[in-house]
């Protein structure tokens, strides 16, 4: 006779029909168990992501690749969506802001996609390695200077979080009046407080970026979208920055963070100096987007089996299907935190040369550094999308602040706008209005020795 399988503590999934929620601190706690809990129910999981939103997780590797390689009858095209086009979202859903269409390639089919895609592709590639590595660098020396004399840090909030965000500014010619409040806006939107407020702000802040930039373009991401063949619109341009600024700032500093955990978790990995592999090992077992790629489908059909109707919310657990074939012994290079198939994700490249140059910075300046508590009273915040550290307290010899090394002169930093705007729109009063500084104005003074 077989055993029934049982709920992880706290799971309220105790009866037939009963959906599991992400966004609790249970989940957020362990949510492996929750996993290993789900693949004995099948290919999918009944699933509630926030209140009144429920959605269909796909937790079987096998079953999660082939539904992402397969766009004819799986689409991105959030306007399917069954739930939200009958009035069963809430409009002021912390959810809605990354899962509501935009005129960008995630969420768009066909030869829509494929046009707007491969603007994020070529563009990214004209950003030579030594170039984004440089950039990452600066970056990182900036926000090590702000806490290496005190010994300690919280390496999340101090420094992973951070250092994307600034990273991608300045790679996308943020002036600083903007990128103030580019920092707010992902911050905001990721958090899931006020996120309708913080997505209106990146949003306003983004147009006007690209309307700086098509009265003075630079060496930067966002003047290569402008000058490439596939024509974006100027929404198309805001909401193809939004996703690119929002992929390279909450995701990405959760990748960094959760690889600082793996590298000070396992020893072998920060003895040997290892963050390839930590990378790899983060990316399989703790993948900073651990259930999104929202797909809708085109109508009614199934999942490995399971039933799903037409334009219902499907999500992929890569971290479900990734803890699969960890439990078999399979190599980490096999993990679906990239996504995968025609929407895989367009930058991966770039985005883990930034974090494995940030750990290397790190490390660097404070070989030291060490937990400052023990790893199992480390907690994880909860959320329906990511995994993500709360804190990762840490200690370290104390260090004298570096000043800052000239910089190599690049039309994609602000601080060579040769032709300024003459009436910048000022800042609105969202970000002061938070109580944190104008952190992009402060790393752009620092930079040039202001």
């Amino acid at each position: 006779m077989t055993t029934p399988p049982v709920p992880p503590p706290g799971c309220p999934a105790h009866g037939s029909g009963q959906r599991i929620s992400l966004d609790t601190p249970e989940f957020a706690a362990n949510p492996h168990a929750y996993y290993r809990y789900m693949h004995q129910l099948g290919p999918t999981a009944p699933v509630t992501i926030a209140p009144g939103v429920e959605a269909t997780l796909v937790t079987d590797y096998n079953a999660a690749l082939e539904l992402l390689q397969d766009p004819t009858t799986f689409r991105k095209d959030a306007r399917r969506w069954r739930a939200l086009n009958e009035g069963l979202i809430r409009p002021d859903s912390p959810v809605l802001p990354l899962l509501a269409y935009r005129p960008n390639c995630m969420f768009t089919d066909g030869a829509e996609h494929v046009r707007l895609r491969q603007a994020i592709t070529e563009s990214f590639a004209r950003v030579s390695n030594s170039r984004l590595s440089r950039i990452v660098n600066q970056a990182a020396q900036f926000l090590i200077n702000q806490f290496s004399a005190r010994g300690s840090a919280d390496l999340l909030r101090d420094y992973a979080q951070q250092l994307p965000l600034y990273v991608f500014n300045e790679l996308f010619g943020c002036p600083a009046e903007i990128g103030d409040r580019v920092l707010f806006g992902i911050s905001g939107m990721f958090d899931g407080v006020n996120a309708e407020q913080a997505s209106q702000v990146l949003l306003q802040a983004v147009g006007e970026l690209v309307a700086l930039k098509r009265v003075h373009p630079g060496e930067d991401i966002t003047s290569y979208l402008m000058q490439h063949p596939a024509q974006l619109t100027d929404e198309e341009l805001a909401h193809t920055l939004v996703l690119l600024l929002g992929a390279g700032g909450e995701p990405e500093g959760n990748l960094i963070g959760n690889a600082f955990y793996t590298m000070l978790t396992v020893e072998e990995y920060a003895r040997n100096g290892q963050f390839d592999k930590a990378l790899d090992d983060t990316l399989w077992r703790n993948a900073p987007m651990s259930n999104y790629a929202p797909h809708y489908p085109v109508s009614d059909t199934d999942v490995a089996g399971d039933k799903v109707r037409a334009g219902e919310l499907v999500l992929v657990s890569f971290g479900a299907a990734n803890t699969a074939l960890a439990d078999q012994g399979a190599d980490t290079r096999g993990h679906l935190a990239w996504s995968a198939g025609p929407h895989a994700c367009p930058s991966k490249e770039p985005a883990r040369l930034i974090a494995l140059t940030g750990l290397e910075a790190l490390f660097n300046a404070l070989p030291d550094v060490e937990l400052a508590v023990p790893a199992d009273s480390l907690a994880w915040r909860p959320g329906p999308f990511n995994r993500a550290l709360a804190s990762l307290p840490v200690r370290f010899g104390a260090v004298t602040p570096r000043p800052a090394a000239a910089p190599a002169p690049t039309a994609a930093s602000p601080r060579h706008q040769a032709h300024p705007p003459q009436a910048p729109t000022p800042a609105p009063a969202e970000p002061q209005a938070t109580g944190k500084p104008a952190r992009w104005s402060s790393f752009v003074r620092w930079l040039t020795g202001q």
